[in-house]
């Protein structure tokens, strides 16, 4: 006597809920472009969303401090804290190998105001230029940073 087949269960047949098609293909994340996004910061969850923001940009921000001095650079870090006098961003200034803390409640504007050096880049489009180069002869492409001017 013989039972079903392992591959005859319900549960492996296409379009159950496990089917192996379907858990293979993970969903993929969208980058919003704020490439020159200057958002308005009238509220604190507003200047908390910029911030956030703001650190997973791959380009330059310009911060306006409330004393009117600007500071531009990239924020590398953020520290999220109850209040905004204790929640800090730290930026690597373009003018200096100096790394500043700016406290969340001195920060009087924020814009994207620098390249977004990932801007239109993806393992997919990489991927394809490799096999095109690769079937064209070009030899084996390799992982080159591009210029940042």
């Amino acid at each position: 006597m013989s039972g079903p087949r392992h591959a005859d269960r319900p549960s492996h047949t296409e379009g159950s809920p496990l089917d192996p098609d379907a858990l293979e293909v993970a969903p993929g994340t969208l980058h919003e472009s704020v490439q020159g996004w200057v958002p308005q910061l009238a509220t604190e969850e507003e200047l908390r969303i910029a911030l956030e923001k703001a650190f997973d940009y791959r380009g330059d921000v310009t911060l306006t401090l409330k004393d009117n001095s600007r500071i531009e650079g990239y924020i590398f870090d953020r520290i999220t804290g109850p209040s905004l006098c204790t929640s800090y961003a730290r930026i690597l200034p373009k003018d200096s190998s100096q790394k500043l803390k700016i406290a969340y409640a001195n920060i009087a504007a924020l814009a994207f105001t620098g390249r977004d050096t990932a801007a239109g880049k993806s393992w997919e489009a990489w991927v394809r230029k490799y096999w095109e180069n690769k079937a064209s002869g070009q030899g084996v492409v390799g992982l080159e940073p591009e210029s940042l001017e």
